[in-house]
């Protein structure tokens, strides 16, 4: 797998809020290609992964809401596949709404967008190239 500087991977485990956490767990599982690690209590919270990526899923509650349940895009996630192509036929087979078309960005990437069952962004991802930050005019900070 290519490395890219500009992207790095594997530095965070996101939380995402569903209404539907066993129904979220199903589409991810059949539409991204999730597969379940564990879950806990009647289906209150689990851990999926694809990959090297892990996420927390957790059910819905006074305090915590989906996109869907407040009706904007709360944050977007982007998973790293080793075939974009692939997850993208994939994912498009399965129904899902595609709000980015694959592409390759000028900082390495080929990528695309899409939104699941409750409104929550994904980017799926494949290093295409190694790129420096400052070859595409990024200020780098550290490192």
């Amino acid at each position: 797998m290519i490395r890219n500087r500009s992207v790095p991977a594997d530095t965070v485990l996101p939380h995402i809020v569903y209404q539907d956490l066993a129904g979220a767990m199903a589409w991810l599982t059949a539409t991204f290609g999730f597969t379940e690690h564990y879950h806990y209590g009647n289906i209150d919270g689990a851990q999926m992964y694809l990959g090297n990526a892990w996420i927390m899923l957790k059910k819905a509650r006074p305090g915590l809401a989906s996109p869907a349940q407040i009706g904007c895009m709360t944050q977007s996630l982007t998973v790293f596949v080793d075939d974009v192509d692939a997850h993208l036929e994939r994912t498009r087979s399965a129904g899902a709404k595609i709000v980015e078309e694959l592409n390759e960005t000028f900082y390495g990437e080929r990528q695309y967008g899409v939104e699941d069952l409750e409104g929550h962004r994904w980017l799926f991802s494949q290093h295409a190239k190694d790129v420096s930050p400052g070859e595409w005019g990024a200020t780098i900070a550290h490192g």
